[in-house]
């Protein structure tokens, strides 16, 4: 979806943001309230009142490009105190992407050998 995501800064909006700002009011709300730049190599996240979609703006060199995602069935587990801003790592965008939880709450890890009870 994205090009070079490994390459690129993730930034995810905290809190509830109007979702019928199109590029360019999105690119202002970066701009003013965060003072973040948006022609940087970064991905910006927004979540609107509803949790079950988002958009994402970012510039790829000729013009900027804003995703949106709508989940059918669930919600995303979006932070909402308002105003700050989350930098993520490429597999917790995976994982938003995905319909999952940022973080996982618990990893399985590896038994070890000769412990059965």
């Amino acid at each position: 979806m994205f090009p070079n995501i490994n390459e690129m800064k993730i930034y995810l909006v905290c809190g509830k943001t109007d979702l019928r700002k199109g590029i360019d009011g999105l690119a202002a709300l970066v701009l003013e309230n965060f003072d973040l730049d948006v022609y940087d190599n970064a991905i910006f996240l927004f979540c609107g009142t509803r949790a079950d979609r988002f958009k994402a703006l970012y510039w790829d060199k000729t013009g900027f490009v804003l995703y949106y995602k709508r989940i059918d069935n669930g919600h995303f587990q979006w932070p909402r105190k308002q105003n700050e801003v989350c930098n993520l790592r490429p597999s917790q965008l995976r994982r938003l992407l995905s319909g999952l939880a940022i973080e996982e709450k618990k990893t399985i890890k590896p038994g070890t050998k000769g412990i059965l009870f």
